[in-house]
């Protein structure tokens, strides 16, 4: 199943390398190190506010995920750098990517 897939179904994945292990993002079915097969790795994945940027109940976060790779999300509560985080929502609304954090 792919990426894209299962961010459709609301599950958030990191895909990974099975030859050399290393994290492909963006996304991708092949490794842009080695070129070999990527799988999808479920799970709650440690994730940290690095900015942030927004007002009442609505803010926008730079969160590095797995300290490897960086992606936008939204907030409800008024975020603190640093604050570690895990994405509770995500998804693909009118082709384009979204992830909520808590």
């Amino acid at each position: 199943m792919s990426f894209e897939n299962k961010l459709n179904e609301g599950i958030f994945c990191i895909p990974k390398c099975d030859k050399c292990k290393k994290i492909v993002w963006p996304a991708s079915e092949f490794c842009n190190h080695c070129f070999g097969e990527v799988s999808l790795d479920e799970g709650n994945f440690e994730a940290k506010i690095i900015e942030f940027s927004g007002k009442n109940e609505q803010y926008f976060c730079l969160v590095e995920i797995e300290k490897t790779f960086r992606i936008i999300a939204t907030i409800s509560k008024i975020p603190e750098v640093g604050q570690s985080v895990i994405i509770s929502k995500c998804g693909i609304s009118q082709g384009n990517y979204f992830f909520e954090v808590s």
